[in-house]
């Protein structure tokens, strides 16, 4: 990992759902979940749950903190926002570009023309406050080669990559330039939210559970966590690390952006995904539009399957879960027995990591159970839009996998619409049908995007200690 030391005046607070055991010198929490074990000096630095930076001391253990995914960062720093060029790829959506020309007045702005029908003229945009530049490609190279030409023109520190289809909202930019205080960030992104919320079902449904969305929490944006990458629609990055490290992909079309995030992670440059910035993004509404959007976005897993192998695995489940699941699956005696046992087995081994805590058998399980209703919901998850085929096929031949199927593809939904459920959603019956909607027409795009690269490697599970 890159280890510039954090700033004096630095801050970092405890995530909420860190559990704390042993009077604060071991906190387990973070995603994926991990137990940190603090010195007892580090332990009374945090006091109630925060720390500042105010010696090489504190700056170690918020470090610590950050990196173990327990803590989150309260930067009290931030560059100059006129360190910063927003860089727009844009092809045929003069409208969008207007709209968002009118929410970044003030900073200067790069148009990629990537091959628009007709070309782009930057005295269009004369009247819009910015500093507009267009550059052009004849041809049509995709967006990650027009990202790329438009980060290597910019002559800032900080490139802000929009989309011509998105709308930032007040404070969007101040809110993640704190992050950069720390010296080892090289990527933030916001949160990205509906533009029009409800003009239709398709938009309420967008509104709640958009791929796009990652969601109200914080995070550091870590491979096969809860927030493994951010959506190239907005992020925020240091200029000079994105040339270093050879930008997007260009060979790239789809899921270029998971590609980016995941080659600076194992650079050792740390990236932060910070919802309290927010950017509107112009979902496509309309059915088809829609369904051929989503199985866009399933192509992508085989070009990254054949790059980072592990991280792009659809399920990733422990040994002890996925055999706890699959016995408990037979609804038989036996095999509940056996998914008893494989439960029991999974407690003893956690039992002796948390041996110096109070109460180790009582945590282990506590873990254990969330482990498994993690497995189980990814397990459901993956047998619904990754391997829906496979379900499929599994259906025709055998009852009773048709009614474990059909049983958990209607309560993993409705365990998805109360998780993600907004007001002036949709009601769960709605939401579910379009949920599975939504997987099938990604699974498909994943199936094809595998059948296309002759690779399996976007398919195929990992299973975890």
């Amino acid at each position: 990992m890159r280890h510039g030391r954090l700033p004096d005046g630095f801050g970092v607070r405890i995530d909420p759902r860190v559990r704390s055991f042993s009077e604060g010198r071991v906190l387990i929490g973070g995603s994926p979940t991990r137990m940190l074990k603090l010195a007892p000096a580090a332990a009374a630095m945090i006091g109630d749950g925060f720390l500042e930076v105010s010696d090489q001391q504190t700056a170690q253990v918020a470090r610590r903190l950050l990196d173990s995914g327990v803590g989150n960062p309260r930067p009290r720093l931030m560059p100059a926002v006129e360190d910063v060029t927003v860089v727009v790829p844009a092809r045929n959506n003069r409208d969008g570009l207007e709209r968002l020309l009118s929410a970044v007045r003030g900073h200067p702005v790069i148009i990629v023309d990537d091959g628009s029908d007709a070309p782009i003229d930057s005295s269009t945009f004369s009247t819009c406050g910015s500093r507009v530049t267009v550059l052009r490609h004849d041809v049509a190279r995709g967006p990650a080669a027009a990202r790329n030409a438009g980060m290597r023109a910019a002559t800032t520190e900080f490139v802000a990559f929009l989309d011509s289809d998105v709308v930032p909202r007040a404070g969007w930019l101040e809110v993640m330039l704190g992050h950069f205080s720390d010296p080892s960030v090289a990527l933030v992104a916001p949160r990205i939210v509906a533009l029009d919320i409800e003009s239709n079902d398709l938009a309420r449904y967008e509104h709640s559970r958009s791929s796009l969305d990652l969601g109200p929490r914080e995070a550091q944006i870590r491979a096969r966590s809860a927030v493994s990458y951010v959506p190239s629609a907005a992020m925020l990055a240091r200029r000079r690390v994105l040339l270093d490290e050879g930008g997007f992909d260009e060979t790239m079309h789809v899921a270029e952006d998971v590609d980016l995030c995941w080659r600076l992670e194992e650079a050792g440059w740390r990236l932060r995904y910070e919802p309290a910035a927010q950017v509107a993004h112009d979902h496509r509404v309309t059915f088809m539009q829609w369904f051929s959007r989503k199985m866009f976005y399933g192509t992508g897993a085989a070009p990254l399957g054949e790059r980072h192998a592990s991280a792009v695995a659809p399920l990733n489940v422990s040994p002890w879960t996925f055999a706890a699941a699959a016995l408990l699956a037979t609804l038989t005696k036996w095999g509940i027995f056996g998914a008893l046992v494989a439960m029991g087995t999974t407690v003893l081994r956690l039992r002796r990591t948390f041996v110096e805590l109070d109460q180790p058998t009582r945590v282990a399980a506590i873990y254990a159970a969330k482990g498994f209703w993690a497995g189980l919901w990814q397990l459901a998850s993956a047998a619904c839009r990754h391997y829906w085929p496979v379900t499929l096929l599994a259906m025709i031949f055998s009852s009773r996998i048709r009614q474990i199927t059909i049983a958990l593809a209607i309560g993993e939904g409705l365990a998805d619409w109360w998780k993600h459920k907004e007001s002036g959603g949709l009601d769960p019956v709605r939401y579910v049908a379009y949920k599975r909607l939504d997987d099938i027409a990604y699974g498909a795009g994943l199936w094809r995007g595998a059948v296309r690269a002759r690779s399996v490697e976007a398919l195929k599970p990992t299973f975890g200690g």
